[in-house]
């Protein structure tokens, strides 16, 4: 841990990240609306895909506000299988900047063309501490740690995650529900469940690719997702549960910048989780 990184200091490093991806040449993007949930699209085969991202926490009274920067690196293995490299880290405020693990991610999706309901198979491998704040998935039961950066940092686990992703578009809306599972295979722990669902739709027809700045380039949704408790029969308090509003922007036909502003509706979660991320799809 670096105790003399400010959040001033990452929050430079990010911008100067951004400016060079936006210089980047890229080909055309298929890169989902949302943060939490996930849909059926998956790369192109020999394609990747490089996104950056950050989570901005307002806590509830004994918890520290953070903001949780990750990189993530994503590859079309072959037409149905993808698979995504994570790199994690957070600063607390006052406390300063920790990287927090990395997570290997493969997503599958089994069958060709578009039906009434699109199946995707998710398996991850999470290397990660309790410092961990990008909330990519919610599960379980309790709020975050509250221990200082320093103490969360030691404290490592590996972690498995299984998604049943189910998705469906209906004309441009997009509907998507993901059922989450997620044990902690260095601990003697129970498994612990979530969700996410989300609704998606461009602001108006498909004109992402003719006009920038046209109402088709943008896309808005809606997101909810929580914790559904655990196995584990000393697991205690109320579940996180969050709902958030997201806006995307295709800024060009390859790129993407979105963002969204999670509320917390429970007395365990996060008052506010700001995101914003930019994605872009590398064409070499």
């Amino acid at each position: 841990m670096g105790e003399g990184i400010s959040v001033a200091t990452l929050c430079r490093t990010l911008s100067c990240a951004l400016l060079f991806l936006l210089a980047t040449h890229v080909a055309l993007a298929q890169e989902r609306p949302y943060f939490v949930t996930y849909d059926d699209r998956v790369e192109t085969r020999g394609e990747l895909e490089l996104a950056l991202l950050t989570a901005t926490g307002t806590v509830r009274d004994e918890g520290t506000r953070y903001v949780a920067p990750w990189l993530e690196l994503e590859y079309g293995v072959t037409s149905w299988w993808t698979a995504e490299l994570y790199l994690e880290s957070a600063a607390f405020v006052g406390e300063g900047f920790s990287n927090t693990g990395w997570r290997w991610e493969n997503r599958f999706r089994p069958f060709k063309g578009e039906h009434a309901i699109n199946p995707v198979f998710y398996v991850e491998y999470e290397d990660i501490n309790e410092a961990s704040r990008i909330q990519k998935e919610i599960v379980g039961r309790g709020p975050l740690p509250f221990e200082p950066l320093g103490e969360l940092s030691d404290e490592h686990a590996r972690e498995l995650e299984g998604r049943l992703i189910l998705s469906s578009w209906i004309g441009r809306w997009n509907v998507s529900e993901n059922f989450v599972a997620e044990k902690n295979v260095s601990e003697n722990e129970g498994v612990e469940f979530g969700y996410a669902v989300g609704v998606s739709r461009p602001l108006k027809g498909s004109g992402a690719e003719t006009c920038r700045f046209c109402p088709g380039a943008f896309i808005i949704a809606l997101e909810a997702y929580g914790g559904l408790g655990t196995t584990a029969s000393d697991a205690s308090g109320a579940t996180r549960q969050f709902i958030a509003p997201v806006i995307s922007w295709n800024v060009t036909r390859g790129s993407m910048l979105k963002a969204s502003a999670a509320f917390g509706l429970t007395n365990t979660s996060d008052r506010l989780v700001l995101r914003f991320g930019y994605v872009v799809d590398l064409d070499f």
